[in-house]
């Protein structure tokens, strides 16, 4: 599908995605990224310039999005003021023409879904922003839509809210059996809920895949660096084959860590994680076999379950993170040390 607004970059580019019965979708990516001009062209919101839109192998991008049977949950929950709870939940059903012995019925079982029972008669001003929320998702569900398009729904929370309702979104989502498609630009709620995740990148996507799949095997710096944190060693373009050379540093490079094959990648850069990066006091400490660069360590973070421990790797002093166990209290900034990881645990990406 595309979108075409007129500018130099079209919001949508010519994408192409299946999303399967059931799945739990995330759309991830910066702002402008076109994650949710996509999700609006699912719902019908917005019009295609190009390309086709099918739900069970049914083409509804020319429809209305009333007649697309989608479920939509917002960021600014949209309920309306003057219904109660339960009328709010029914709305969607009483456009429907639903006999309202069946709207009662249906409007307890998702408030008990929601974990709201005995709330049917409150108005929204008297219900916290989690329990409005609560009542939006109960209404983008209680017609049993073909799938819900959730639009950033999370975004106006604080973050121990956020973290009980990504809880509930998760366990609803498992119970209604429903496809779910989720826009967020926050990385760790993208990897908590999916299933597998979209991440856009100017109008593309730049990659599809569990969230291990894109933590783990990136297929382009793009990836590497927006979904956590990394270390990126460029290569520049002087090629590599099972060895490749950074400074004056000679790096083991097996085959299966390369993304794509090494004769396509013109420009290249080794990335490894920060908990993949191990500190030694010195080279002589370096397990054999495993690749290493002298560092300087700048600072030292507690994290509570750990410590970061900041970086400069090489001569350059490039800009590095690692991992270390919280107890440890022996390296002290400035300490001169050798960064080192194993092979099989960094991954060779176009730059």
């Amino acid at each position: 599908m595309t979108k075409d607004y007129g500018l130099a970059v079209p919001a949508v580019d010519d994408i192409s995605l299946t999303i399967e019965p059931g799945e739990f979708m995330t759309f991830l990516g910066p702002s402008g990224s076109g994650k949710t001009t996509t999700l609006n062209l699912i719902a019908g919101f917005d019009t295609l310039s190009g390309g086709t839109i099918a739900l069970n192998g049914t083409d509804v991008g020319s429809l209305p999005p009333h007649k697309r049977n989608l479920g939509m949950l917002f960021q600014n929950y949209a309920l309306f003021p003057h219904m109660t709870v339960a009328q709010n939940v029914g709305y969607p059903l009483r456009e429907r023409k639903m006999a309202k012995t069946d709207i009662a019925r249906r409007v307890s079982e998702v408030l008990n879904l929601v974990q709201l029972p005995g709330r049917d008669g409150n108005y929204p001003a008297q219900l916290s922003g989690g329990q409005q929320q609560r009542v939006a998702l109960a209404r983008a569900i209680v017609f049993q839509p073909e799938a819900l398009l959730l639009d950033e729904p999370l975004g106006a929370l604080d973050r121990n809210l956020r973290g009980t309702l990504q809880e509930e979104i998760r366990r609803i989502h498992r119970e209604v059996g429903s496809t779910f498609v989720f826009v967020t630009h926050d990385q760790e709620e993208a990897m908590n809920l999916s299933d597998r995740i979209a991440l856009f990148n100017n109008g593309r996507i730049e990659q599809v895949g569990t969230p291990e799949q894109l933590y783990r095997e990136p297929e382009t710096l793009f990836t590497a660096t927006f979904l956590g944190d990394s270390n990126v060693f460029d290569l520049g373009d002087k090629g590599f084959g099972t060895h490749a050379g950074w400074e004056d540093c000679r790096w083991t490079v097996d085959s299966y860590t390369v993304a794509g094959h090494p004769g396509v990648l013109s420009h290249a850069a080794i990335v490894v994680r920060p908990e993949d990066l191990f500190i030694a006091r010195d080279p002589v400490s370096v397990p054999p076999g495993a690749n290493a660069v002298s560092a300087t360590i700048q600072d030292l973070e507690y994290m509570g379950s750990y410590r970061a421990a900041l970086l400069h790797l090489g001569g350059n002093g490039l800009r590095g993170r690692a991992r270390i166990d919280a107890s440890e209290s022996t390296l002290t900034v400035g300490d001169q040390v050798t960064a080192w990881w194993r092979p099989e645990r960094q991954r060779v990406v176009a730059a």
